[in-house]
C-alpha cells in the first residue's frame, strides 16, 4: 500500500474535513469517513463482464474461446523429439532444456546448504566407495533435494539412471543440471502418461548397462521391470521403496509369491515416517495451498481424508492457522487419535456440502468420487497429499457436461453447468511437490535413510536377506538422526556403564527395540 503523505501543503484543514494525498490519489477525510476525490483515469473494458476470479492468462478480449484442456498440456515440442547434447557430447538423457543447467546447479547448491546429513554421509563414505559396482535405476521426484541424493550415490561409487515418479514434480532446470553433469536423466515437468512409462523404460533397458539395484518411490519401476523384464528383475540385488503406495505393492507381491528379490521398506523406518511424512507435510500443505490459490485459512472448514502421519501433519498445520478441521478414517485407532487431538471424525458424506478445502491422504483409490464433487459448494479447493493420483476420481470429471479452465500451472477450475466451480490442484496428483516444494532438511533425513538402505542391501552377504520386505535396522535410524543433530548444536547424554547395564542396553545403541512406537 502506498504511504500516506501528510504535511505542509498536502493537508488543508476545513473545519472537521481535511484532504491528503495517498500516492496519486486525493482522499477527503471527515467524520463520516473517507472519500476518494481523484478523477478516474481508467475504466474496465467494455464488452463481457470482467471476472476477477479468472486467471490473468484468460484474455478478456478473447473470452469467447475457452480453455478446455488440463494443466499438463504444453504447446512446446516434446523433449523426446529434441536432439540435445551436454557439454561433453553425451545425449544419453531426455530433459526439457539442457541450456537451463546453470540455473539447476544453483538450485542444487542451495539445497545442499540445508541438507547437512546427506552431505556429511557423502564426506564420511566417499573414500570407502560402499556402492562401487552398484547400478541403480531410480524413480523418484526429481528436484534440487533428490539431486543431492543422486550425486551422493554417484560419489559413493554407484552408476545411476533416473526417471521421475510424478509427471508434475520435476524441476526442469535441476534435471538439466544432472544431465549436464553426465547423469542419464529422463524426466520433465508435464509428461504425458505415455512419456512417463517411456522414461522409466529408457532407464531400465539400455545397451551395456544392467541394473542391479532399484530405488523406487511408488513402485512403478519395480512394477514395469517385473512385468516387462522378468529375467532382468531376477538379477536385482535389492529394492528400496520410500512411499506408502509402493510399500503396499511390495507386500502384495510378497504375499503372492512374486517378489523374488529382497526389498527394504524405507517408508516405515522412523526417520522417514516421523520426519518426512509428518513434519514435512505439516509445512508443505500450507505452502502448496497458499502458492496455488492464495487462500486465507482462518475460519475455513477443511476435511482431511486419512489420519496417518501425512494426515496428522496436515491437520496440525491447518488447525494452527484457524481452520475447522474434520477427519475421515477407516482405522479405529487412528480415528481415536484424531478425536484425542481435538478433531471431529466424520463420514465424508456428512460434511461434503459445507467444506471449503478437501485434502486426501490415504493412499487408497476413489476416496473422493464424482458424487462427492457434485455436492461440493462453489469454490471448494480439492487436492491430494498421497503419492498416487487415484484418491480423487479425476477421470469422472472429464465428461462433456463439465468444462475445465486452466488458471495457472497445476491449478484448474472445473465448471458445472449451473456455474458452480471447484478448484482442482495438480489434477489430483501429489500437491506439495506439484505446487510447491518440500523442506530440504527433511529430504536430507529421508535421503540418508535411502542411501543407507541401498548400501546395506548391496553389501549384505548372501543369505542375510531373503525375498521378502524388511525394515531398516533401528541402529541405522539412530545413525541418520545423529547426522542431523549438529545442525541444532544438540548434545546427546551418554549412559554410564552402570546405567547401560541397568537398562540392558549397549552404550552405543540401539536405544529402542524394533517394536517401539515413537
Amino acid at each position: 500500500m502506498a504511504a500516506a503523505v501528510v504535511n505542509g501543503d498536502d493537508v488543508m484543514e476545513m473545519g472537521r474535513v481535511s484532504s491528503f494525498k495517498l500516492g496519486d490519489r486525493v482522499v477527503e477525510a471527515s467524520a463520516s469517513g473517507f472519500k476518494d476525490r481523484t478523477k478516474r483515469r481508467f475504466s474496465l473494458p467494455a464488452g463481457p463482464r470482467f471476472d476477477s476470479r479468472r486467471s490473468s492468462t484468460v484474455s478478456i478480449c478473447s473470452s469467447t474461446s475457452s480453455y478446455t484442456g488440463s494443466s499438463s498440456e504444453e504447446d512446446e515440442i516434446s523433449p523426446r523429439e529434441k536432439s540435445q547434447r551436454n557439454s561433453k557430447g553425451s545425449s544419453d538423457f531426455c530433459v526439457k532444456n539442457i541450456s537451463q543447467s546453470a540455473f539447476g546447479r544453483r538450485e542444487i547448491e542451495i539445497a545442499e546448504q540445508e541438507m547437512p546429513g546427506i552431505v556429511a554421509l557423502r564426506k564420511r563414505a566417499a573414500d570407502d566407495k560402499p556402492l562401487k559396482g552398484a547400478k541403480i535405476v531410480g524413480c523418484t521426484h526429481i528436484n534440487a533435494q533428490t539431486a543431492v541424493l543422486i550425486e551422493t550415490l554417484v560419489e559413493l561409487g554407484a552408476s545411476v539412471r533416473w526417471a521421475a515418479c510424478n509427471i508434475f514434480s520435476t524441476q526442469n532446470e535441476v534435471a538439466a543440471a544432472l544431465a549436464e553433469a553426465g547423469q542419464p536423466v529422463f524426466a520433465w515437468r508435464g509428461e504425458s502418461e505415455e512419456d512417463f512409462w517411456w522414461c522409466i523404460d529408457r532407464c531400465i533397458n539400455t545397451e551395456n548397462w544392467q541394473p542391479n539395484m532399484i530405488l523406487d518411490d511408488g513402485g512403478d519401476t519395480t512394477h514395469l521391470m517385473l512385468k516387462k523384464y522378468p529375467a532382468m528383475f531376477k538379477m536385482i540385488k535389492g529394492i528400496c521403496e520410500e512411499s506408502v503406495t509402493g510399500v503396499h505393492r511390495l507386500y502384495q507381491l510378497s504375499k503372492a509369491g512374486k517378489l523374488t528379490v529382497p526389498a527394504m521398506n524405507v517408508n516405515d523406518s522412523v526417520t522417514k515416517t516421523m520426519f518426512d511424512n509428518l513434519y514435512s507435510c505439516r509445512e508443505s500443505i500450507i505452502d502448496s495451498l497458499k502458492r496455488a490459490t492464495d487462500v486465507m485459512f482462518g475460519g475455513k472448514q477443511v476435511v482431511v481424508c486419512g489420519y496417518g502421519e501425512v494426515g496428522k501433519g496436515c491437520c496440525q498445520a491447518l488447525k494452527g492457522l484457524g481452520c475447522t478441521v474434520y477427519v475421515t478414517e477407516i482405522d479405529p485407532v487412528c480415528a481415536l487419535q484424531a478425536c484425542m487431538d481435538g478433531f471431529r471424525v466424520v463420514k465424508l458424506s456428512e460434511v461434503i456440502r459445507q467444506v471449503d478445502i478437501l485434502v486426501t491422504a490415504t493412499g487408497n483409490k476413489n476416496v473422493v468420487t464424482r458424487d462427492h464433487m457434485d455436492k461440493m459448494k462453489n469454490g471448494t479447493i480439492v487436492c491430494n497429499m498421497g503419492h498416487s493420483n487415484t484418491e480423487i476420481d479425476v477421470n469422472s470429471l472429464r465428461t462433456p457436461d463439465l468444462t475445465w479452465e486452466k488458471v495457472r500451472s497445476q491449478v484448474d477450475h472445473v465448471l458445472w453447468p449451473d456455474g458452480k466451480r471447484i478448484i482442482l490442484l495438480a489434477e489430483g496428483r501429489l500437491v506439495n511437490l506439484s505446487c510447491s516444494s518440500v523442506p530440504s532438511f527433511v529430504v536430507s533425513i529421508t535421503s540418508c535413510t535411502q542411501a543407507l538402505a541401498l548400501i546395506e542391501l548391496f553389501n549384505a552377504p548372501a543369505g542375510r536377506y531373503k525375498s521378502d520386505v524388511y525394515l531398516l535396522p533401528k541402529k541405522m535410524d539412530e545413525y541418520v538422526a545423529s547426522l542431523h543433530l549438529p545442525t541444532f548444536d544438540a548434545h546427546l547424554t551418554e549412559l554410564s556403564d552402570e546405567q547401560a547395564k541397568y537398562m540392558g542396553l549397549n552404550k552405543a545403541g540401539p536405544f529402542k527395540p524394533n517394536y517401539y512406537r515413537y
